[in-house]
């Protein structure tokens, strides 16, 4: 078993934007290490936990051994965008609250080996579920020029997303690119280093995305999430960039125009100044949390 390292973002303000009570049902969708199903059990809750990542379903399953025991904890692979079959198949049609944490853990950056870091050489995957088709090495190697420009525009909000499509093309043309060194130094030619973002960094994510269909993939989560919510159930929400925050405001506002409940967060929660301090990863968080009626 390999060893989920990770730290949850906004672990206290998450559990508490859940109003966890003692012996109602919770829905961890994105359980990564367990850090925020951890503190939700910890005050009681019982938690369906979801992920589909293998080694953090085996991470969790022996960490939390006594709580599954106990079956104050389930545990289950699969992708959030089959919530609500997940959460029927498992007994948790209704809950009293939902937990969404979009990042990229720790371990997927540093230790899965799949290629998620610009900070490591590793072969081009990308894939949250290593059981997937498509990875980063397809997306790359086989999507034509205009293709890569409209992932790299819409998912990356690249300014320079011609410029790296083009590049990525000719490079190809010769030899084949396989590792996240062989791209970032593409993406390094062609934009000038900033201090505050590496140049490779808004291509990994758009790459990320597509080769997870993430976008399409938050849209049907949440939206069926909040139809597995009790009356005042809690639906908290974490996003790491601008597209997937959007999104989720989006549809936290078309729930409320639907009567469907309230938006409880007027502007999105962000880490403060110490959290931020002890994981720069938390820097760009932000927390939205909707109440259904």
């Amino acid at each position: 078993m390999k060893q989920f390292n990770h730290i949850p973002v906004l672990l206290e303000d998450a559990v508490a934007g859940l109003n966890v009570t003692k012996g109602k049902r919770y829905i961890d969708a994105t359980l990564g290490g367990g850090g925020h199903a951890g503190l939700i059990l910890q005050k009681g809750g019982i938690v369906l936990g979801i992920d589909q990542d293998q080694d953090a379903i085996e991470f969790v399953m022996h960490s939390q051994e006594s709580r599954i025991k106990n079956k104050e904890l389930r545990v289950t692979k699969g992708n959030f965008e089959q919530i609500k079959k997940i959460a029927e198949e498992n007994g948790f049609e209704k809950v009293d609250g939902i937990l969404f944490d979009f990042g990229v853990s720790s371990y997927q950056l540093d230790n899965s080996g799949r290629g998620f870091s610009i900070r490591r050489e590793e072969e081009l995957d990308m894939r949250m579920d290593a059981e997937a088709t498509l990875s980063a090495l397809d997306v790359i190697n086989s999507y034509s020029r205009d293709r890569l420009i409209e992932i790299f525009y819409k998912y990356g909000e690249e300014h320079n997303a011609k410029e790296i499509a083009l590049a990525i093309v000719e490079k190809r043309r010769k030899s084949e690119i396989r590792t996240t060194k062989e791209l970032k130094e593409i993406c390094e030619k062609i934009s000038h280093k900033d201090a505050k973002i590496h140049p490779a960094t808004k291509i990994f994510q758009a790459i990320r995305i597509e080769v997870n269909n993430e976008i399409e993939v938050i849209k049907k989560g949440v939206n069926d999430a909040v139809g597995l919510l009790s009356p005042h159930g809690r639906l908290v929400v974490i996003s790491f960039h601008s597209l997937e925050d959007r999104v989720v405001k989006q549809l936290f506002e078309t729930f409320k125009r639907q009567g469907l409940g309230i938006v409880i967060t007027k502007k999105p929660l962000v880490a403060d100044d110490t959290e931020v301090t002890g994981n720069k990863r938390s820097r760009s968080a932000k927390m939205r949390i909707f109440e259904k009626i």
